[in-house]
């Protein structure tokens, strides 16, 4: 590779100093950093930022699509967990990413998936046992254990669990967590398994219980699930204790901007911006012990050109002294991935979605349903919540039609179904709140971590066809309404597409278009909404394709 300079205002983050330098770079290398008082320069120079926990699947790319687009706004590698494709196709899908990531000038840093399935109330693709994981660990290009979802697995030190923290703590790998809403002496339970990170923390006093405990909190701003106003005001007094994620990115969220973003929003909100850029690049970097640079001699030239600290426009980005973006222009080109997949159902016909009403309220046909003191049937409703992962639940007394349970439009209670994607099995049926489709149906086979197909309707046709939609295609997301039909099809194991990352982004803003325009849900993003209402670890009522789940037992209603 040719030796080069960069000239800038370089923002030296350890030293807490920004001044005019000048970088030589030979063989992908920093090899000097030297002050120049008399440069007449107006752009920075920053180390790259690092999304620190990402499931790339979410984005609907395979990871050198994903890579084309990040790079743009100054992103150089991700802390990556890919459990999506491995509760789809287990050890295969992890070996799949890690090789397609292979392919690009990028740095991809993938952890072994903790939680495959997830839980054991709902159907998956794939298992993979503590020996799967530790065999995993053991590869130099898995760099941490992936969330550990199962917090209830660890607060009653579950065998297996407890085997694949063991595995990780001896392979000296860091291990990520998840736990929602889990405070006092649980969390203390929780942080003193070896768990160091949390990127679930949805209030302040949360993140501040489990910071104050010693662990490390990821502020998160994906296209559902957005935590950043609630935590960000911590960074001032916690700044070597967190980072950056996205977690959930969809396509054209991506197109738009990445950690960058939050950046500019740190720096409008005041912070200091060493305190910004130590969340954003370092401590991802420090905490995983990864081969990304930081603008050091001797360092891998990972770093971007921005124009200024305030919006943190990216000029551009190299990667291992590779200009891999200018300009807004990504210069990644990235072959044609293949398909791998897990997808086995027949199609649907309108009756399989009824759900059949009671004419003896003393036979109960499920504990969904219950009797109020005056008599009346009433069904648990799951209560969607724009921008949070976390659902509410309530009692509604169902629309109920020819001794049929429907959807009540008027008063936005929508059913909700869940079908086996792995082989031919009854659906589950429930219903929901706050989607506000005033017609037709949405469906989607990205439902986490399962992935199983997922659709909210207004009637049973409509459902009907946008699942089917979505069979024909063995995966993606599809709307319908009484005159249009719409389908992306993901055929890379039911999650992404191996096509070009802004074709992609092009075709998700148009179905999502129609679901908000011609449907007329309100969610800022619906389909990554719908994706979440089945993954049963985050409270406190979901859908699997087993049956209605109470996220605060534990267990299916």
């Amino acid at each position: 590779m040719n030796s080069f300079s960069i000239t800038g205002n370089l923002v030296d983050v350890h030293q807490k100093k920004i001044y005019p330098a000048e970088i030589k770079v030979a063989n992908g290398r920093i090899v000097s950093i030297t002050s120049n008082s008399k440069l007449q320069t107006s752009n920075y120079i920053l180390p790259g930022f690092v999304d620190s926990h990402v499931h790339i699947e979410s984005s609907m790319l395979v990871p050198s699509e994903f890579a084309k687009l990040a790079v743009v706004h100054g992103t150089v590698a991700t802390i990556s967990d890919p459990h999506e494709i491995a509760n789809v196709c287990g050890m295969k899908g992890v070996e799949f990413m890690i090789e397609n990531g292979k392919t690009v000038p990028f740095k991809f840093n993938f952890g072994a998936p903790s939680c495959v399935p997830a839980t054991s109330f709902e159907t998956a693709g794939a298992t993979l046992d503590s020996n799967d994981v530790e065999s995993l660990l053991k590869r130099n290009d898995i760099k941490y254990l992936s969330e550990m979802m199962n917090f209830p697995g660890v607060l009653n030190e579950d065998e297996e669990v407890m085997k694949k923290i063991e595995a990780a703590h001896r392979l000296l790998k860091p291990v990520d967590g998840h736990a929602p809403g889990l405070r006092g002496e649980q969390a203390k339970q929780y942080i003193a398994a070896g768990i160091t990170t949390d990127h679930e923390c949805f209030t302040k006093e949360e993140a501040l219980d489990k910071l104050q405990n010693g662990m490390k909190v990821i502020i998160r701003e994906g296209s559902a699930a957005k935590n950043f106003e609630a935590l960000i005001d911590l960074l001032n007094d916690y700044p070597n204790q967190m980072m950056f994620c996205s977690d959930d990115k969809h396509p054209d969220s991506l197109v738009i901007g990445h950690i960058n973003q939050l950046c500019a929003r740190s720096v409008a909100k005041g912070i200091d911006l060493f305190k910004i850029l130590q969340a954003a690049c370092v401590n991802p970097v420090l905490h995983y012990k990864l081969d990304v640079g930081l603008l050091k001699q001797n360092d891998p030239a990972d770093l971007i050109i921005v124009k200024d600290l305030e919006k943190f426009e990216v000029l551009k980005t190299f990667i291992d002294g590779e200009l891999v973006a200018e300009n807004g222009q990504s210069s990644i080109r990235s072959p044609q991935s293949a398909i791998i997949n897990n997808f086995s159902c027949g199609k649907k016909k309108p009756d399989d979605f009824e759900i059949k009403g009671i004419t003896d309220h003393e036979q109960l046909i499920s504990n969904w349903m219950v009797i109020d003191g005056a008599g009346n049937l009433r069904i648990h409703v799951i209560e969607a919540l724009n921008g949070q992962l976390i659902t509410n639940k309530f009692l509604y007394e169902p629309a109920v039609i020819n001794n049929k349970l429907e959807s009540d439009i008027e008063d936005d209670i929508l059913k909700i179904v869940v079908i086996n994607r792995y082989k031919d099995a009854p659906i589950a049926k429930s219903f929901i709140n706050n989607f506000r489709l005033n017609k037709g149906a949405i469906a989607s086979s990205v439902a986490h971590d399962s992935h199983n197909i997922v659709a909210v309707g207004v009637d049973d046709e409509s459902i009907c066809k946008a699942v089917n939609l979505i069979i024909e295609q063995n995966g993606g997301i599809s709307a319908v309404s009484d005159k249009k039909e719409m389908v992306l099809a993901l055929p890379v194991g039911g999650l992404m597409s191996n096509e070009d990352g802004y074709k992609i982004a092009e075709s998700y803003t148009a179905i999502d278009k129609m679901v908000k325009e011609e449907l007329g849900s309100t969610l800022s993003s619906p389909f990554m909404t719908l994706s979440f209402m089945a993954l049963l670890v985050i409270p406190h009522l979901k859908l699997s394709d087993l049956g209605l789940f109470d996220g605060d037992n534990f267990k299916l209603l």
